[in-house]
C-alpha cells in the first residue's frame, strides 16, 4: 500500500529537509570539502526522510502566500545553521585547548592543514580535533546529534521562535563561547600546570647557575616534558572529552526544555 503523500507533507519535508541540509552544511565532519555535495545533499535527504514521520504529527504551520513560505525556509536553515554552529563551538574547545599546548610547548609555530575546517590550525590542536572526533564517533555522538540535533528541534521551536525567543537564542549563543574557553581551560590544565613548574625551575636553575645556556635546553626539556605528560594524561583526557561532548547535548536538551523556545 503506497503512503498518501499530499503537498502539505511536501512542503514540510521541503522545511525539514532545509533545517538538515543547513545543519550539515556547518558542523564539523560533515561540512569537510573532501565530502562532495551531491553525497551531502542525498546524506541531508535519507535524514530528512527518515524523521519526516514524527515531524509530520508537529503540527507544524504550512502558509499558503509564497512569501510566507520562502520566509520559513530561510527561518529553517538558520535553525539548522545556529545547531550546528553549537557542535563547532563543542570542538573547537578541543582546537583552542591545543593552541594553550603549543604555545606553552613552543610549538605556536607550528601550523598544519585541517581538512575539515579548511584552515591552518596549530599542530596540537589538530591532533586533538582528531582524539575528540574519535571519541564523538565512538560514544554514539552521531546518534545523539541525530536525536537531540536535529528530532528534538523540530519538537522544540520552530522558525518563528527566531524572531519571538530572540533574545533567549543570542543568551545560549553567548554562554556557549564562554563554555568555550572553560572546557579549553579543563583540557590544557594538566600540561600547562605542568609547563608552569618546569618554567619555574628553569627560573631558579639561571639563578642557581648562569652560567648555563637553558635556552638551549630549555625547549627541548619542556618538548619532552609535554609530550610525556600528554601520553600519562590521555586516558583522563579521554575521559574529558567523552564528559564535555555529553555534556553539551544534555545542555541542549535543557535549552529546549528550560529556555522557553518554542513555548
Amino acid at each position: 500500500m503506497v503512503p498518501e503523500f499530499s503537498v502539505a507533507d511536501f512542503q514540510l519535508f521541503l522545511l525539514v529537509l532545509f533545517r538538515v541540509g543547513a545543519m550539515l552544511q556547518v558542523a564539523p565532519l560533515f561540512s569537510s570539502s573532501a565530502i562532495p555535495p551531491m553525497a551531502r545533499i542525498g546524506f541531508s535527504f535519507f535524514i530528512a526522510l527518515a524523521i519526516f514521520p514524527w515531524i509530520r504529527d508537529a503540527g507544524y504551520y504550512i502558509p499558503e502566500s509564497f512569501v510566507e513560505y520562502f520566509l520559513l525556509v530561510v527561518g529553517e536553515a538558520l535553525i539548522g545553521v545556529l545547531i550546528g554552529f553549537y557542535l563547532v563551538i563543542i570542538f573547537a574547545a578541543f582546537q583552542v585547548a591545543g593552541q594553550f599546548f603549543s604555545l606553552q610547548m613552543g610549538l605556536g609555530a607550528s601550523q598544519v592543514f585541517d581538512p575539515l575546517a579548511q584552515i591552518q590550525i596549530p599542530l596540537m590542536g589538530q591532533f586533538l580535533n582528531i582524539i575528540a572526533m574519535f571519541v564523538f564517533l565512538t560514544i554514539n555522538g552521531f546518534h545523539k546529534f541525530m536525536i537531540s540535533g536535529v528530532l528534538r528541534s523540530f519538537q522544540a521551536f520552530k522558525a518563528v521562535d527566531l524572531v519571538l525567543k530572540r533574545e533567549q537564542l543570542f543568551e545560549v549563543i553567548i554562554t556557549s563561547l564562554g563554555q568555550l574557553f572553560e572546557h579549553a581551560l579543563v583540557i590544557a590544565f594538566p600540561i600547562l600546570g605542568t609547563l608552569l613548574l618546569v618554567s619555574v625551575t628553569m627560573g631558579l636553575l639561571a639563578k642557581a647557575a648562569p652560567q648555563m645556556n637553558l635556552l638551549m635546553i630549555g625547549f627541548p626539556i619542556a618538548i619532552a616534558t609535554a609530550y610525556i605528560v600528554l601520553i600519562v594524561a590521555m586516558p583522563f583526557l579521554i575521559a574529558a572529552f567523552a564528559r564535555i561532548i555529553d555534556g553539551s547535548f544534555s545542555t541542549l536538551e535543557k535549552i529546549y526544555l528550560y529556555s522557553g523556545v518554542g513555548k
